[in-house]
């Protein structure tokens, strides 16, 4: 499906907004309930693709889920050993979170399964999740090519592990802390950059023994505690309250609310690099809800300036950097992106995709092979523009066609049902 959108960069934006349920949270909050003993409610989830495929995922490995309502799920959990032999492959869609969570859980199961999903997944690199789990005794490996999709998992006894991660990856992290929950003797995983955090904090309410040294940038798990099952309230995704900030950041007059955003520090980046821009961004209504912080956010329009970015916070923005490069085309001066390799390894190639798009606009910008150069600011003009089937790029152009003159068309925009469902008619109420 493409869809056209008309820009009007000079009409000031306002209003109150809610955004989905963070996507992170319920992948984790699904999986970790379902292996959890007792009932638990997660309310305000996301009914994503990506998590529905988690949530199908699980209900085939056995796991009693019942979606109550909208914004409602209520599972009765089977404890460690309650999960069943799937009677098929376990399709995970375009998920990669899913794919690498459940290849952690399902490596220490005791009995085998396979793992397969989309085009796109069969082309993302599994050799990440393969090296830890086969250390902990784990058999892991493609059916077609030895590191990638479909993964064949062949459930054994599993040894914990002393790792550290050589990609900074908050799902390696959780897929391995998933098979430790299953393994012989403590595992722990050593981060050289700071990512996202939400299978800690869940495992901690959940009463497993765990235990996180941020200032060593180590997380320790002792297995053989029994996961308590605990009500979750997820708060909205900051991976799609960018997209509206960005819409009002750089333009005068703006003035947007979004209420009940997720705030963990570890998915912050993308806040903390507008403000050092320039951005007029604040917090208000600070709370803690399920070991997770939240706010109401409000940004108003300013004018922004280029900055660098680089490894010490590429792994907290990782998902919001094609978005930075759109803002990038409307600030003064110049913007660089380096150390974002991993973004070459996502749901596209987003290094090239969002350089493809943003120049068929009009932008100037530079494709590097670990990131991108930009100067600005520059004017954009409406164009056909092509998402590659890639959620997090079709709604970064759908922001830069906002600030565009003229019509932007914009290729293959069903993958939004990804993340966002919703994302079109709320860009619609934002933007009248």
């Amino acid at each position: 499906m493409d869809r056209a959108i008309e820009g009007n960069k000079k009409r000031p934006i306002r209003g109150s907004i809610t955004v989905p349920g963070d996507k992170s949270i319920t992948h984790r909050a699904i999986i970790l309930n379902s292996i959890a003993r007792g009932e638990s409610k997660i309310r305000y989830f996301l009914d994503g693709l990506d998590c529905r495929n988690t949530l199908l995922c699980m209900q085939a490995l056995g796991a009693n889920i019942e979606k109550a309502s909208p914004f409602l799920l209520k599972i009765k959990g089977k404890g460690l050993d309650g999960l069943k032999v799937p009677e098929n492959v376990l399709d995970v869609g375009n998920s990669g979170t899913t794919m690498r969570l459940l290849s952690g859980l399902l490596a220490g199961q005791n009995f085998c399964s396979v793992l397969d999903g989309d085009d796109s997944i069969r082309k993302r690199p599994m050799k990440r999740i393969i090296l830890p789990l086969s250390l902990m005794n784990g058999q892991i490996k493609g059916l077609y090519h030895t590191n990638f999709a479909p993964l064949n998992i062949i459930g054994k006894s599993l040894q914990g592990i002393d790792y550290t991660l050589p990609v900074a990856s908050a799902q390696v992290k959780s897929a391995i802390l998933l098979a430790g929950l299953y393994a012989k003797g403590e595992t722990v995983i050593r981060e050289k950059q700071t990512t996202r955090d939400h299978t800690e904090r869940m495992l901690a309410l959940m009463k497993a023994n765990i235990q996180s040294f941020p200032d060593d940038q180590k997380i320790r798990l002792i297995p053989g505690k029994e996961l308590k099952s605990i009500d979750i309230d997820i708060p909205g995704d900051i991976s799609s309250a960018a997209y509206f900030i960005a819409a009002g950041c750089v333009r005068e007059g703006s003035e947007i609310i979004i209420r009940n955003v997720g705030i963990n520090p570890t998915r912050t980046g993308f806040l903390e690099v507008l403000k050092e821009m320039g951005a007029n961004i604040q917090m208000l209504n600070q709370k803690d809800i399920s070991n997770e912080p939240r706010a109401d956010i409000l940004i108003k329009g300013a004018l922004l300036k280029g900055i660098q970015i680089d490894k010490k916070i590429i792994a907290n923005i990782i998902d919001e950097l094609p978005l930075v490069a759109v803002i990038a085309t409307l600030a003064q001066g110049r913007t660089i992106v380096k150390d974002a390799q991993e973004l070459r390894v996502k749901e596209s190639d987003r290094i090239k995709a969002i350089v493809e798009g943003l120049s068929r606009m009009g932008a100037n910008i530079i494709e590097n092979n670990d990131g991108f150069e930009i100067s600005g600011p520059t004017g954009l003009s409406g164009n056909s523009v092509n998402s590659f089937g890639d959620h997090r790029i079709a709604m970064s152009l759908a922001v830069a066609a906002s600030y565009a003159e003229g019509k932007t068309v914009i290729r293959e925009t069903e993958c939004i049902d990804i993340s966002y469902p919703d994302f079109m008619p709320t860009y619609q109420k934002i933007m009248e």
